[in-house]
């Protein structure tokens, strides 16, 4: 019987419904833990979905596992990996919870290091160590030191928090001025306004206790190099690579949002650092790796990691770059099966980004546009979503959109 996976999201990002589509294809049966209202209700095969409550998050990822005994958990954000570190170290404090550690330690790897993959600046620090390329990069606490490291290694910057993810904890800063303003609203704990309406409207406590501590938040500064983003995404099992998909971004969601498009690419110097980080942290599962690439040279520089599912993990591009059949083999102790690319082409155009972003881009065209028609509920939710919360889409741009649909075709 094919390993059991749960995976495990606090937010409604598509990309955990195309996940669980990935490891049904795999032959493998998938639970999901997620907030009401999540994409991956929609699609076919999948089996039952445990709701997220954020007011009581480490108590729904636990009845969660407790009805769906899966053999292996898979975080799909970075606030879901948060919880179950926090599992764990609960967990080893009462005997009776053995089983729970071995099901998050089988997952995600050894766990003394979770502290550290939780900690952007630390991560840095640690591929520093290991000889991987990093641009400078240090923690600050206050607007002098802010000035003193912006006069010595100079202009622009990234100011980064820990504990945020999609950009949101991110800040260029192209003048002293302008990285003093972002510092202090990275550093300032969160507004009550916004904490409370997390709270209510959310069902996510996550802001209350900082909000109320008055907790302030640690901020690393970065010398930005004016390279191109690339990632490459990994599946992982006992501190080796079982299989990988390296990329270039070509465009952004909205302005530096997740990648839109992407092309893939094959840059060893990336690949050599994420086997290094894996091997050193002993990482189980599926996580991504950041990087900013000189074209001219290849040299990659490293700038964060993602401890958990990435956008492109569920993308089938052959034996050695299909994350989801690797993953399962290994924990179920057999050889990668053989597979075939879904795509010849090297461009890919992400659903529904890309399209949300522009749709007569010229990428849904000449790349390979990663629709899931074969799911064309979720096609037709993606469509409705796109319609409420904007205005641009015209009635010719919607109608050449369900045409590809199955029962347009008919």
């Amino acid at each position: 019987m094919r390993p059991k996976v749960l995976l495990a999201t606090t937010c409604r990002w598509i990309a955990s419904a195309r996940l669980a589509m990935a490891f049904n294809l795999a032959g493998c049966p998938v639970d999901i833990v997620c907030p009401k209202g999540h994409p991956a209700a929609l699609i076919n095969g999948r089996g039952s979905i445990y709701p997220y409550r954020g007011l009581t998050p480490l108590g729904s990822f636990q009845r969660a596992i407790d009805a769906a005994q899966p053999d292996i958990v898979v975080p799909c954000d970075d606030l879901a990996c948060r919880h179950l570190h926090e599992m764990h170290a609960r967990a080893l404090e009462d005997e009776k919870n053995s089983a729970l550690c071995q099901l998050i330690e089988r997952s995600l790897g050894d766990p003394s290091q979770y502290p550290l993959i939780d900690a952007r600046y630390e991560l840095i620090a640690l591929a520093r160590e290991l000889d991987i390329k990093v641009p400078e990069t240090t923690m600050i606490s206050s607007v002098e030191e802010l000035r003193a490291w912006i006069a010595n290694i100079g202009l622009p910057v990234a100011l980064k928090t820990d504990g945020s993810s999609g950009g949101l904890g991110v800040r260029i800063a192209d003048s002293e001025t302008e990285a003093v303003r972002s510092f202090g609203i990275l550093k300032a704990p969160p507004k009550i306004a916004r904490a409370v309406k997390r709270a209510i409207f959310d069902q996510d406590r996550t802001l209350l206790i900082p909000c109320l501590q008055r907790r302030r938040t640690a901020v690393s500064i970065q010398r930005f190099l004016p390279f191109h983003d690339a990632t490459i995404a990994v599946a992982s099992w006992r501190g080796e690579v079982v299989a990988s998909i390296s990329v270039e971004v070509l465009r952004t969601w909205k302005l530096k949002g997740p990648a839109s498009v992407v092309r893939i690419i094959d840059n060893r110097e990336m690949l050599s650092a994420a086997q290094k980080l894996v091997r050193h942290l002993k990482l189980s599962g599926l996580c991504g790796f950041d990087f900013l690439v000189q074209r001219e040279t290849g040299d990659a520089y490293l700038i964060e990691m993602n401890p958990r599912a990435t956008q492109t993990c569920h993308l089938p591009l052959g034996t050695a770059h299909n994350l989801p059949s690797a993953l399962i083999a290994c924990a179920a102790g057999e050889a990668k099966p053989e597979s075939a690319s879904v795509t010849e082409r090297d461009v890919i155009a992400l659903f529904p980004l890309e399209w949300q972003n522009d749709p007569a881009s010229q990428f849904l065209r000449s790349g390979y546009h990663d629709v899931p028609w074969e799911e064309p509920k979720l096609v037709q939710a993606c469509v409705k979503s796109r319609m409420r919360n904007g205005g641009w889409l015209t009635y010719d741009n919607l109608d050449r959109m369900l045409a590809h649909l199955p029962w347009r075709r008919s």
